[in-house]
């Protein structure tokens, strides 16, 4: 296929680079990064549009794929696919759906759970939202870059997979790292804490594949000084936008709600920036009850 990519960072450059690898043709286009090896350089996101099979975003926020929409679409031939893989919220990738529409370009919403390391690896999976005909085109591009995808309904349900995943995720993480920090504080060795938990009741994705704990389990970030495979402020982004959908849909998300709080805390008033979202046990380590 001629795919268009717009958006080359930490994430958008090594999928690009996998799509070249398997001998599709990749037309980019960053403001800032530069095109990974064997990607040609446009000098717009409407010049790495035009005549594209299917056109990939990977933005930062919503606010930003609107506007980089309006000038991808008139860009599109008829019956081509824009697939935005950012983390957004729902109502932005229903409303850029409806103006592809519009336009005749068939339009899906496919964020992505793997980080940095499952971009670079082709180990991603995609949770998609959009229309029968538009997953078809790109789900090869999909097994390309993932190792699952996920159609799961109409445009906007790939972003509401994603943001309820990343709840779960970030209040997971908050309760693994609150029971490390107790467990030290009662004098219970962690890799005695981890062979309990990892094969017991208390068994989860955050304690089993990449506990916070240093030493304990299979290599994670934690065992790195805590440098992000997801950062904590990316964290912070996706619980802000479980929280947006939540109000928009009349949720009641408790847990949710707090693991916000405690993120935002973390990011903008305790170094928590820059770090790995596990960095939230020495965080917790520190901290006294009250």
């Amino acid at each position: 296929m001629k795919i268009g990519f717009i958006g080359l960072g930490n994430m958008g450059a090594p999928m690009a680079a996998n799509l070249v690898e398997a001998d599709h043709d990749v037309i980019g286009h960053d403001i800032h990064a530069a095109m990974p090896d064997g990607v040609v350089a446009a000098i717009s996101a409407a010049g790495a549009a035009k005549d594209a099979d299917v056109v990939i975003t990977m933005l930062p926020n919503g606010a930003i794929l609107r506007v980089v929409a309006d000038e991808l679409i008139p860009a599109m031939k008829q019956g081509a696919v824009l697939c935005d893989c950012s983390t957004v919220d729902v109502e932005s990738a229903r409303t850029v759906a409806d103006h592809a529409a519009k336009a005749g370009v068939l339009a899906i919403d496919a964020p992505v759970s793997g980080g940095i390391g499952g971009a670079a690896a082709g180990t991603l999976t995609f949770m998609a939202g959009g229309s029968d005909a538009a997953f078809a085109i790109v789900k090869p591009l999909f097994d390309i870059m993932g190792q699952k995808a996920v159609h799961c309904g109409p445009s906007g349900n790939g972003q509401a997979a994603k943001i309820c995943n990343n709840m779960i995720l970030g209040v997971t993480m908050i309760a693994t790292c609150e029971a490390f920090a107790l467990a030290d504080k009662l004098g219970l060795d962690r890799q005695k804490m981890f062979d309990v938990v990892s094969t017991s009741s208390g068994y989860s994705w955050t304690m089993n594949a990449y506990c916070p704990a240093p030493g304990v389990g299979p290599q994670s970030p934690a065992d790195n000084a805590y440098k992000p495979g997801f950062a904590a402020e990316l964290m912070l982004k996706d619980l802000r936008l479980s929280q947006q959908a939540a109000v928009a849909a009349d949720a009641d998300t408790p847990m949710g709600h707090l693991a916000a709080l405690l993120y935002e805390s973390f990011v903008e008033s305790e170094g928590g920036k820059g770090m790995d979202f596990s960095a939230m046990l020495p965080r917790f380590e520190k901290r006294h009850r009250g």
